[in-house]
């Protein structure tokens, strides 16, 4: 079930755990040929200034190869490039996956429709780490 939320952002649940989810994840993109440039584990950091939060991930990837076109073709994308992947529990404990639609991305930077596969290939990505 993928559900947009407004605002450009999609949010896919989870049938795994926040860690099972990313560790998913960075396996797909590793077997895909993507460089995860980032992992931010707001969480992770919340803890080490005493304050509390669900497990919350953040994934930085992307591929030069995809994203060079589209940022030549769209420079202001660069702000919203690399691509990212929320990976975030509720408070009920149900965890989601959110990232920004392509379809507002586009929208929002001008990409022209023959480069979108460089940026709506996020939406498989997620999906298969949800599975």
């Amino acid at each position: 079930m993928t559900v947009s939320r407004g605002a450009g952002i999609v949010d896919i649940p989870s049938n795994h755990s926040v860690d099972q989810t990313v560790e998913k994840l960075k396996a797909i993109l590793a077997a895909r040929g993507v460089t995860l440039f980032a992992l931010v584990d707001h969480s992770g950091e919340a803890e080490k200034v005493g304050l509390k939060m669900p497990p919350t991930k953040l994934l930085i990837f992307g591929s030069p190869k995809a994203g060079t076109p589209v940022m030549l073709a769209a420079p202001s994308i660069a702000i919203d490039l690399p691509l990212k992947i929320l990976v975030w529990e509720d408070p009920a404990g149900k965890v989601f996956l959110s990232w920004n639609s392509p379809a507002y991305l586009q929208e929002r930077h001008g990409v022209p429709p023959d480069l979108l596969p460089g940026i709506t290939v996020v939406e498989a990505l997620a999906t298969k780490a949800a599975e």
